[in-house]
């Protein structure tokens, strides 16, 4: 049975502004000195420590960074400071955990979290810490969808702190939602809101964005920009690796940009897709349906193929299935009638339920004429004709 009067004492302690404890309360800085083992070359670095000090500070930080600065480290940390803090004084706590990919949740945060939560000088056990959720006797840290506005609108605590996970990408009305609380905090000193929204850069737009441009209305937000030079100086990131990445996709492409600098980029003016976020979008919704464990292959529709003999360009090859796009494969300096035979055998049959895409310009023209002459259904592509057809964005 719980003590009572110990869970009373240990409350007073933490609102005593002359105890000891208090200093952790406000600092998690401070609390992740004092209750997590790190093993050599592990602790925080001085601006993950700013970061969590500006949450406790400011209620609402706003963090952008290049990739592989330790933002998933740093919210996890902030997660395990706001609930060992608010149990131990015997608040009202929740912390609502979302992302812009379910995923993200899933393989990166929350196994994050239970890494240090198992560091802890006195580590949670299997009873409080499950697969997305943390749950102990005064509240609860649990994982949300960044489309259900519902349940992070619902969510109400005395004490409460929203974490944003690759925040560039968690549409406006998620964080709309969290307004409630906030209206409460702004009210009353008996209730707190917080909130984190940390990522790498995305494109010049959405909540994020604005938020980091200091737009009317986020007045309220603090802003923190970690560089490459802090991030390297910290030894996060290896210069070497910056370096060659601005080799790899140029210093002035948005790639390079958004996951090496930390800045917001337009997309680059001459990409045939256009705009990188699509790019990103499209990635990970392949690795959700990786991840689903009643998933099968569904059904092959079409074969498309990219013609090249000679010189320096290749052969691609690409499958499609009922709702995604495979993998693009290349074969270099192939005969059409090889080429020919790729297609043919990956289309199941003259007489199967799929058809073939064949560039006609050129030497494509031979491999489409040989697949019709079998009896597959080949559409000829010419890509200087034009078509009536546009996507989404026009």
């Amino acid at each position: 049975m719980m003590d009572m009067a110990s869970v009373f004492e240990r409350a007073a302690a933490q609102i005593d502004p002359s105890s000891p404890e208090n200093a952790a309360f406000n600092d998690p800085s401070l609390w992740c000195d004092a209750n997590i083992v790190y093993r050599e070359g592990e602790g925080l670095v001085e601006y993950q420590r700013q970061i969590m000090r500006n949450v406790a500070e400011h209620g609402r930080e706003a963090v952008r960074g290049p990739h592989g600065l330790g933002k998933t480290t740093t919210a996890a940390h902030l997660i395990l400071w706001f609930a060992d803090t608010r149990e131990k004084a015997a608040i009202d706590w929740k912390v609502v955990v979302t992302a812009s990919v379910y995923r993200q949740l899933e393989k990166y945060l929350w196994p994050e979290v239970h890494k240090w939560a198992r560091r802890m000088m006195v580590p949670y056990t299997d009873n409080q810490l499950f697969q997305l959720k943390l749950k102990l006797a005064t509240g609860e840290a649990f994982a949300v969808a960044s489309d259900q506005h519902e349940a992070i609108e619902g969510a109400h605590a005395d004490h409460i702190l929203y974490v944003y996970d690759e925040a560039k990408a968690i549409p406006p009305s998620t964080y709309d939602a969290t307004e409630g609380a906030f209206s409460g905090a702004d009210a009353t000193e008996s209730q707190k809101a917080y909130a984190i929204a940390i990522s790498t850069p995305g494109e010049s737009n959405g909540r994020f964005f604005e938020i980091h441009q200091r737009r009317p209305g986020y007045e309220d937000w603090h802003v923190t920009h970690v560089t490459l030079e802090e991030a390297i100086e910290a030894g996060r990131i290896s210069r070497d690796w910056a370096e060659q990445r601005k080799k790899q996709w140029g210093e002035n492409s948005s790639v390079y940009q958004n996951r090496v600098l930390g800045e917001f980029a337009a997309d680059d003016a001459d990409g045939v897709i256009p705009s990188l976020a699509w790019v990103e979008a499209a990635q990970l919704r392949w690795l959700a349906l990786h991840d689903q464990e009643e998933w099968h292959k569904p059904n092959l529709t079409c074969v498309s193929a990219d013609v090249a003999r000679q010189g320096a360009d290749k052969t691609v090859i690409v499958r499609r299935y009922e709702g995604y796009v495979e993998r693009l494969e290349s074969h270099f300096q192939e005969d059409t009638v090889t080429t020919k035979g790729r297609v043919a055998r990956q289309l199941l049959g003259p007489r199967a339920h799929t058809y073939a895409v064949v560039d006609v310009i050129g030497i494509g023209a031979g491999v489409v004429d040989q697949l019709r002459s079998e009896g597959y259904e080949t559409l000829a592509f010419n890509g200087s004709e034009g078509t009536p057809l546009t996507d989404s964005s026009g």
